[in-house]
């Protein structure tokens, strides 16, 4: 099985999984890891890491893709500052087209592509995002996943190649970075947050969750040409995130009221609308699709993952604050 992105926060979690269940694994990284870092994963008779480069149109597969039955790309670019939106569409449309080629050229039966719910867009109002939804991607980042999923249709029908595309939304875990990482720095110094009257409900996706989805739809027969929406079996608001990750990292939750009018427009003044509409609006994701075609439950419950994200985060700073 070929694993991209295999040394960022899901594809070690991956790999690990994978190894532990018998798999071989070619993991493609953009440059080979030191000794240190491949110690971080544990089989390595069934490991072999391939250096790819940077992923675009002109990737060079052959290595990586050799003894290969299986795709699963979690490999993307995501940096959100939108300045170069060609790096989008480069990486996760031209790129991940370009790898289906190869793959299906080679023999490879089928890719699992990691999405993003931010195909069906940014916020819920009163439904819960499901399959059904015309896709309604809000930025540049989102729509070069929606093209990269459009791209790999167009190659299964082309080729026979069995495509499943999963979108999930935040995820969260041991080792999770971005926003999840941020809101943990900020509880552990104390900040206090204007969080409290915030009414919503978010759909997350627990890391255990997001890596039994991956393999499940990886060997399912009835995965092929598939199209799954993910997430934890349970939604949470904002502020109840921030008390129960409090709680896991036994710090005060230091939160207080500001109206949420107020916020938007204190996050358009600073530039940071985007990223206090995700603090503000719902975002939640019916996974009923995948649970009855592949019987999925998430094994891992959101109070679980919660406490294993604290418990990391505690380790990382020595369980001292």
């Amino acid at each position: 099985m070929l694993v991209t992105g295999a040394n960022g926060f899901v594809g070690l979690a991956l790999c690990r999984r994978l190894l532990t269940e018998g798999f071989s694994v070619n993991a493609a990284v953009r440059r080979l890891p030191d000794g240190e870092e491949k110690a971080g994963l544990a089989g390595p008779d069934r490991l072999r890491y391939v250096a790819v480069g940077d992923i675009g149109p002109d990737t060079d597969w052959s290595e990586a893709l050799a003894g290969v039955d299986v795709v699963i790309h979690l490999a993307a670019h995501v940096h959100a500052d939108g300045r170069d939106e060609q790096a989008f569409y480069r990486v996760n449309a031209a790129g991940t087209e370009r790898l289906a080629q190869i793959a299906a050229s080679r023999g490879v039966s089928r890719m699992v592509y990691v999405s993003s719910i931010k195909v069906n867009g940014e916020r819920t109002l009163v439904n819960a995002f499901s399959e059904a939804d015309v896709p309604a991607p809000q930025n540049a980042y989102a729509l070069s996943k929606w093209l990269g999923e459009r791209a790999l249709m167009k190659v299964a029908e082309e080729t026979g190649l069995q495509v499943v595309a999963l979108r999930p939304p935040l995820v969260y875990g041991a080792g999770a970075k971005g926003n999840f990482l941020r809101l943990m720095q900020w509880i552990v110094r104390g900040v206090p947050l204007p969080l409290a009257a915030i009414d919503n409900r978010r759909t997350l996706l627990g890391l255990d969750n997001l890596v039994d989805a991956l393999i499940l739809c990886a060997v399912r027969p009835e995965a092929a040409g598939k199209t799954y929406l993910l997430g934890d079996t349970e939604s949470i608001s904002t502020p109840d995130l921030y008390r129960r990750l409090a709680a896991e990292l036994e710090c005060p939750a230091k939160l207080f009221s500001l109206p949420p009018g107020l916020l938007r427009f204190a996050g358009v003044a600073l530039g940071r609308a985007e990223s206090v509409d995700r603090l503000l609006d719902s975002l939640e994701v019916d996974t009923s699709l995948i649970r009855a075609e592949l019987s999925w439950t998430p094994p891992c419950s959101l109070a679980r993952g919660l406490h294993e994200s604290a418990r990391w985060y505690r380790q990382q700073i020595g369980g001292t604050y």
